[in-house]
């Protein structure tokens, strides 16, 4: 008997995909959006939705079950550090003092995830509340080239950062949820 789970995949398809293309709400038949915020709006939806499609189906300690040691990544840890990255880009952005942090000091946002409700549901409430606050403050800066911040950093940077943050995680996901259950796909 091993603990290493059988990997399969829930697409019939595609089997390298994570569901079938009838299935997969990151698709449609629609021609691909015009103009770069949009284009770059879509990669982040997508991205986002992709952590969410990882993480369904699995119960609290599934979702805080760590990698390897000695790391401390889990996708309940990349929840909760998603969340915590969009309070931060909003920080770039206004004048004054920064929000604080959700979890805490330094990596409280990986160690913190534990196999509890509560905090898998509070996890997932606070990535939901910080996305949207982070995209209503972008929409406010509907050009690209504006800078912003103390630090004059370009909007198409930040949506660009927060899509590399989203694509590079979701990297991670697809690892952390095969290890967890065995399920591939993209």
């Amino acid at each position: 008997m091993s603990d290493v789970p059988e990997r399969w995949s829930q697409a019939s398809v595609y089997p390298d995909m994570w569901a079938d293309p009838d299935a997969d709400p990151r698709n449609n038949d629609e021609a691909s959006p015009d103009g770069e915020l949009a284009t770059l709006q879509d990669y982040l939806s997508n991205y986002r939705l992709t952590l969410q499609m990882k993480c369904e189906g699995l119960d609290p300690e599934q979702l805080a079950r760590r990698s390897v040691p000695p790391s401390t990544m889990s996708l309940l840890g990349l929840v909760r550090h998603l969340a915590e990255v969009e309070r931060d880009w909003r920080n770039w952005i206004l004048p004054g003092d920064p929000a604080p942090k959700l979890y805490g000091a330094r990596d409280a946002d990986f160690e913190g995830a534990v196999a509890e409700q509560a905090l898998v549901d509070g996890a997932f409430a606070d990535l939901a509340r910080e996305q949207a606050a982070t995209d209503a403050m972008l929409a406010e800066y509907p050009d690209l080239g504006a800078r912003v911040g103390q630090d004059g950093t370009a909007v198409r940077e930040l949506w660009v950062h927060r899509i590399e943050e989203y694509a590079r995680h979701c990297g991670h996901a697809d690892l952390l949820r095969e290890c967890i259950d065995g399920r591939v796909g993209q």
